[in-house]
């Protein structure tokens, strides 16, 4: 016997396939409530990013519009974050738990001895997105960090980087599990 597709409808938001099997009507399965269009939302506390608040509200800027398959949103006051931002007196580094989760230190050294704010939060942003360091390196690559020297002030990601966290947010989107541990970027 012969399937034919009879017709595509949309209902209530998903896009069901319907085919005539025998005579009778079968549904596709709709599509998970999580499409590979809609960016993961990974959200972040930076309550306690004290004097880098601004730096860091621009480095999320920097990575909202620089990919599309994650979005990173301001937790809700007292909700569990994905991203915790603090600042303290060391280098800046990020201790990762698994891929969109863990903790930025801003670092007070780096900016005493000179270095970008807005720099160190999108590169700190971008360990907490799956890359790592690329050291050493041009200023036009945010993951050289330091290596660039104090007078790099560039905190967007160049094209591989760009490439890089869409691929490890596009996979996730697709159901393969990041794997689950610690790692510390100390820059």
């Amino acid at each position: 016997m012969s399937v034919r597709n009879v017709t595509r409808a949309a209902l209530a938001g998903s896009l069901t396939v319907v085919a005539l099997l025998g005579g009778q009507a079968a549904a596709a399965p709709a599509e998970s409530p999580r499409s590979a269009a809609e960016p993961k939302v990974l959200t972040y506390d930076s309550s306690g990013s004290a004097e880098f608040a601004e730096a860091v509200d621009s480095g999320v800027k920097v990575w909202n519009d620089s990919v599309t398959a994650v979005r990173l949103e301001k937790a809700a006051d007292g909700a569990q974050a994905n991203v915790r931002i603090v600042a303290d007196d060391g280098w800046p580094r990020a201790v990762t738990t698994s891929l969109g989760n863990g903790t930025v230190y801003m670092g007070r050294e780096a900016v005493q001895q000179g270095y970008h704010t807005t720099r160190i939060a999108s590169h700190e942003l971008g360990h907490i997105l799956g890359l790592p360091d690329m050291k050493p390196g041009p200023c036009s690559s945010l993951m050289s960090g330091s290596s660039a020297g104090v007078s790099c002030t560039n905190a967007d990601p160049d094209a591989s980087e760009k490439a890089e966290v869409e691929e490890n947010f596009t996979q996730g989107a697709a159901g393969s599990a990041a794997p689950q541990r610690t790692l510390v970027f100390q820059d």
